[in-house]
């Protein structure tokens, strides 16, 4: 996500229905019905055969053109189609609309009684935090950034007043401005992360709030910058701590933004400005949903401290790909010891262009024509949660660590008169180029803690650009990633780029949708066993944005409206095969969902634009759900609506009135799902 600034599973065939989805499954054309009575003794049933079934055989994305009018561009405007193809060779098109839960800031009814602000912020003790930025009308904070979201159902459930609930967690990013409309509050006030309980209709599939939830993140510590999520195998939501705060800034002597923004998040979420510590935050908390539509948090420490942004566990519900939204971030994975617990595994970190077979050292290229670039592993340690947490906590023993307990570094150590002399080592990490000296014996400490300085200490190729979601198509073994922008840190002859294994060219602001191979058998740098069967062994560009300096559509854009710009959130359906691909994109004057179909041979059909956010805002949320209770759903939120670094001067102020219409004055966005506009559609035929 910038600073600044789903359909589907395997079953029973619904999709997306009316203000619901659509059934993508039929009735099992085998199924035979018999009745009492007619046989010739009269004691026999007779045996009825139906007309069997027609079913599923694929579907694809009209595509809708970029919106004109001024109207359309101020709000989540969806002119696409969804055409399914069945197994009698028929064919059924419904036109798809997006329906909002609610928007941030409306109040809703609470779980337990009541009435609560949607994405609405508490401390660490649950009192509201309170927005006094106008004096004469004090309010609760709440945000206009929702991104990850989960939809899921939980085994028993069961909500007073819910006659079929099923639940969506949703994270709150961060809020852009405070009531003033000038104060940044940016990274300044503790993630909340919402339960929702929603009321599944059974005949439409359409889903309903009726309850809201905020889960207590204190046992976490708090959230720090909450972004994309993702759902794991075993139904839980992984979030994400993106733009892990630099511990040495925040305890640097000297005043800088990084602890200024550290210490107000601190005196928001526990009152004091030197309660929170910056190495509680960074890592991946699960949140995990109960019956009764409560919820409750832990956070793991032992996936690396790095912008998590989604991560994507395999099939095997032990191997972690992990996105990672910094400059000069890096490929890392996690193979947890245990299926279905994060709590203890070993991290890696990828160094690309290493071939096996030296004779093939294929470069990083972003031409999809290219040969796959290899990609080899680096183990960085192997260590529990609870271990990491106590090197941060401390205990009878041990004081909590520090930073220079861990590494020297140079740029925040003025007593460093010459690094080269003195046994430091030149890494790039977080978009700065510094001298870092390992401490005697902290390894471990290194590698969970100061994961982006240590990685790149290694050999790793910490040389990526905001590398965004993770996901995965199962059926073919390949991961997807999403690079937002390629900048300087992969572009030869820029301070940023020290490693020799990516060196493009030139910078490209679109960005890239690389594909990942996955495989077994692997090992890493040292020749030893990597335990998975999902681990990547290459990568090669699958989808390219373009930059242009002239816009045809005289909207504003500085990248081509035809193709993605800045991808961010992904998302892969196996039962439509389709990879959808939300923007974050400061090139597209209003950013898009896109409908990516793998197996569809006309290039013109190929990828379709499938839904506009409004001007300046940010798609997020996407979370493809290919069954719940027969029904497929396609979830999408958006963030800061009407950002105007995002929209052309000439037509801010149309825009800025409308969006502010809207969307309670720009403070506002939606949470909401993707959908048709009729109810009751069936796609089995009998």
């Amino acid at each position: 996500m910038t600073q600044a600034s789903n359909p589907s599973r395997r079953q029973a065939l619904k999709f997306l229905s009316g203000v619901p989805m659509l059934p993508l499954s039929g009735l099992a054309a085998s199924s035979m019905l018999t009745a009492c009575g007619g046989g010739g003794d009269g004691d026999s049933p007779t045996t009825v055969t139906p007309t069997p079934t027609a079913t599923f055989v694929s579907a694809s994305f009209g595509a809708m053109a970029a919106p004109t009018t001024t109207a359309n561009r101020a709000t989540t405007h969806v002119a696409s189609t969804l055409t399914v193809k069945l197994s009698d060779n028929t064919e059924q098109t419904f036109n798809l609309a997006y329906e909002p839960f609610f928007l941030t800031g409306q109040e809703v009814d609470k779980l337990g009684g009541g009435k609560i602000l949607a994405g609405s912020y508490f401390d660490f003790y649950g009192t509201e935090i309170i927005d006094r930025t106008l004096p004469a009308s004090p309010r609760q904070f709440f945000s206009d950034s929702p991104d990850g979201t989960s939809l899921l159902k939980v085994p028993n459930a069961a909500v007073a007043g819910v006659a079929n609930p099923v639940f969506a967690v949703v994270q709150f990013e961060y809020t852009t401005w405070a009531h003033d409309g000038t104060t940044d509050m940016y990274g300044k006030l503790p993630s909340p992360i919402a339960i929702l309980t929603l009321d599944q209709n059974p005949t439409t599939g359409k889903l309903t709030l009726a309850k809201y939830h905020n889960v207590d993140t204190s046992p976490a510590k708090g959230l720090w910058i909450t972004c994309g999520a993702s759902l794991s195998p075993w139904g839980t939501h992984l979030s994400s701590e993106e733009y892990e705060p630099d511990a040495f800034l925040v305890k640097s002597a000297t005043t800088n933004t990084t602890r200024t923004q550290f210490e107000a998040f601190s005196t928001n979420l526990f009152g004091s400005a030197t309660t929170a510590k910056p190495y509680d935050y960074g890592h991946l908390p699960e949140v995990t949903v109960n019956t009764n539509g409560t919820g409750s948090i832990k956070k793991h420490y032992c996936l690396g401290r790095i912008s998590h942004e989604l991560v994507q566990v395999m099939p095997d519900e032990r191997t972690v790909l992990m996105g990672d939204d910094a400059t000069n971030s890096a490929y890392f994975m996690f193979v947890a010891d245990t299926a279905r617990d994060l709590s203890a595994g070993t991290l890696y970190v990828a160094q690309v262009g290493t071939a096996a077979d030296p004779s093939t050292p294929y470069p990083f290229s972003l031409d999809p024509a290219a040969h796959a670039t290899p990609m080899k592993w680096i183990k960085l340690g192997h260590a529990s949660s609870q271990e990491i947490k106590t090197l941060v906590d401390g205990d009878l023993t041990h004081t909590p660590i520090q930073p220079t307990d861990i590494m020297l570094v140079s740029s925040v150590d003025p007593t460093i008169a010459d690094p080269t002399a003195t046994g430091y080592t030149q890494v790039a990490a977080n978009g700065k180029v510094e001298w870092i000296k390992l401490q005697p014996g902290m390894e471990k400490a290194a590698a969970f803690l100061e994961t982006h300085r240590y990685a790149a200490l290694v050999g790793a190729s910490t040389c990526f650009t905001k590398m965004e979601g993770t996901t995965v198509n199962i059926k073919d073994k390949v991961a997807y990633s999403a690079l937002q922008n390629v900048q300087a840190s992969m572009v030869k002859n820029q301070p940023t780029n020290l490693r020799p294994e990516v060196r493009l060219d030139a910078q490209l602001l679109a960005g890239a949708v690389m594909a990942l191979n996955l495989r077994g058998a692997q090992t890493d740098t040292t020749s030893a066993a990597i335990d998975s069967a999902w681990v990547p062994v290459d990568l090669k560009a699958l989808l390219v944005g373009e930059d242009i300096t002239t816009d045809p559509t005289g909207m504003g854009n500085t990248a081509n409206p035809k193709k993605i710009a800045n991808p961010d959130n992904l998302k892969f359906s196996e039962k439509l095969r389709v990879l959808f691909i939300g923007e974050d994109s400061g090139q597209h004057t209003n950013n898009f969902l896109w409908a990516y179909h793998l197996d569809e041979t006309d290039e013109e059909k190929k990828l379709a634009r499938i839904m506009s956010i409004p001007a300046g805002g940010e798609s997020t949320g996407l979370h493809a759900v290919d069954e719940i209770n027969g029904w497929t759903y396609i979830m999408s939120n958006f963030q800061h609506a009407g950002d105007s670094a995002y929209v052309k001067a000439s037509a801010q102020a149309a825009l800025d009135t409308a969006i502010r219409t809207n969307y309670n004055d720009k403070f506002a966005a939606a949470v909401g799902y993707l959908t048709a506009t009729s109810t009751s559609i069936k796609l089995n035929k009998l």
